[in-house]
């Protein structure tokens, strides 16, 4: 029983943990922003799947892995800004548009895949230049932390800073402030002359950069290939940890966190016989029980500020009013 908990418990879960956890943490961040702007952006899976697409394919085109990173985040801008144009110009719905940017992804990626590059499920080639790994010096010496921390790519570190980044830019800048407020109240915003759709717009750009950046970093920083579908559902898993983090930049770390952790149990789990369909749904069942432990704790909320309000209000109604 030790040696299987040793198994399960090692160094490599934790090395795991923190790979599995970026994509999902740098999406998560960028949803950030949507969220508090007032906009329910479920099509971060789409942004993820088609940064991962571009970012290896010009990898290969450059021999590159900046030029993939680059050309990622330019497509994550442009899709950003076909997602604001529908739902904050045009009024469309955001379901709609997100779902349809998804399924969109989705086909343009296999159909680019397979006619351009002639690959069909993963494409794998040693042309295509991966982020190197950072080894940190004197940290990496260091007895089960060092292996642990060490050795990642640049985006691991990244999204550290990024979430202190995102957490100074929404509380402490202007523009944050802004953004908040054309989510929160749009009309004062614009009563204080700013737009509350550039606003918008803003955070949708912001969220495309974001996403761009994990799916980069889900083919080059981690895997060094593409696969059909290889977002695998991290951007909607994005979404729920935004929300079961209240839009809150650490909270939001955290949750995405828990889901690398057991994503990566998942894998070590196989190791010990567990079958790995099985494990595969571990996370996912995470993040069903995030969503429902949302849903309930709003509700008992919505309840208590109810019964507050009824309170309150029978209190004024007994409390004698002097007659002149």
């Amino acid at each position: 029983m030790w040696e299987q908990l040793a198994a399960i418990f090692s160094v490599g879960l934790f090395q795991n943990t923190i790979r599995n956890a970026t994509p999902v943490i740098l999406a998560a961040l960028g949803g950030l922003f949507t969220e508090h702007a007032g906009i329910m952006n479920i099509g971060m899976e789409g942004m993820l799947l088609m940064g991962a697409f571009f970012a290896v394919a010009f990898s290969f085109m450059f021999a590159s892995a900046s030029m993939g990173v680059l050309f990622a985040v330019l497509v994550g801008i442009a899709v950003g800004l076909f997602f604001a144009l529908f739902v904050v110009k045009l009024k469309s719905d955001e379901f709609i548009i997100g779902m349809t940017l998804n399924t969109f992804a989705s086909g343009l990626t296999i159909f680019l895949l397979r006619t351009v590059y002639g690959q069909t499920g993963t494409w794998v080639t040693k042309e295509i230049i991966g982020l190197p790994a950072i080894q940190i010096p004197l940290v990496k010496e260091i007895p089960f932390i060092g292996p642990i921390i060490s050795g990642h790519s640049l985006f691991v570190y990244l999204s550290w800073l990024l979430v202190f980044a995102v957490w100074i830019f929404l509380y402490r800048t202007p523009y944050g402030f802004w953004m908040r407020a054309a989510g929160e109240h749009p009309e004062a915003l614009e009563t204080a002359g700013v737009s509350p759709v550039k606003m918008k717009f803003l955070a949708s750009i912001l969220c495309g950069i974001f996403c761009g950046l994990a799916g980069a970093h889900l083919s080059l920083g981690y895997l060094n290939s593409f696969t059909e579908g290889m977002s695998a559902s991290r951007g909607f898993i994005a979404f729920a940890c935004v929300i079961f983090g209240m839009a809150n930049p650490p909270k939001v770390f955290g949750a995405a966190r828990l889901f690398g952790f057991l994503q990566a149990l998942g894998i070590r789990l196989q190791s010990v016989g567990v079958p790995s369909d099985l494990t595969a749904a571990v996370p996912y069942l995470a993040t069903v029980l995030m969503l429902v432990y949302i849903t309930v704790t709003g509700i008992s909320r919505k309840r208590k500020r109810a019964k507050k309000a009824v309170k309150q209000e029978s209190l004024s109604d007994a409390v004698p009013v002097d007659q002149p």
